[in-house]
């Protein structure tokens, strides 16, 4: 189990980590709130997407003995993880904003902009989907346990640090694209390995 969910906490920290609505809030938030408001908005994050992924786990449930649908997600999800990858690599070079209108209500900021995000939804629909199949297929619903606590430490230990660095004025943003540039390429070389699977039934990851 442990491969699998360090490979759960490299592929998640592709989404943690890139640039979005819930950086950008926090950027704004850390000047003001520091660090517990980074937390305060990984909470709400929280308390939106733990729901999400139970829902996800309860659908896949009744479709995981087939090894069609298995096939069918894992190449859906390569796909994904190959865009997503490729969007952010892109994203390295993106300006890095903060909005002051952010600074109020950490909680109900983390709600609100994790329930409003599409492109969260899509990232649990075509690349969390698949992990969340793998979870069930070997160690079944309880398998989701250790699983999300994989997944979601890396938003409070992200979005916490990047507010408290953000309150300490620090010049971070050279690190934070190199991070985000090799979290891009991680992120396609596990779609790869996902299409492999699909087409050939091989992986190398």
């Amino acid at each position: 189990m442990l491969d699998f969910l360090v490979k759960v906490s490299l592929i998640s920290a592709s989404g943690a980590l890139a640039p979005g609505p819930l950086t950008t809030a926090t950027l704004a938030v850390g000047t003001k709130n520091g660090w517990r408001g980074g937390f305060k908005i990984a909470l709400g994050h929280t308390l939106v997407e733990f729901p999400l992924v139970v829902v996800i786990a309860l659908g896949l449930y009744a479709l995981f003995s087939d090894p069609t649908f298995v096939k069918v997600s894992s190449f859906v999800g390569g796909v994904f993880m190959l865009l997503f990858g490729y969007l952010t690599i892109r994203d390295v070079k993106s300006e890095i904003k903060m909005d002051s209108k952010f600074n109020g209500y950490p909680l109900m900021v983390g709600i609100a902009l994790t329930a409003l995000n599409p492109f969260f939804v899509l990232w649990w629909v075509g690349i969390g989907s698949p992990l969340i199949l793998h979870s069930i297929l070997n160690w079944g619903l309880m398998g989701l346990i250790p699983f999300y606590l994989a997944h979601v430490w890396l938003d409070y230990a992200w979005l916490t640090a990047l507010a408290h660095a953000t309150s300490l004025g620090g010049k971070f943003e050279r690190l934070y694209r190199a991070i985000l540039f090799t979290l891009g390429v991680v992120l396609i070389a596990f779609g790869v390995d996902f299409i492999s699977y699909a087409l050939f039934n091989f992986k190398f990851l």
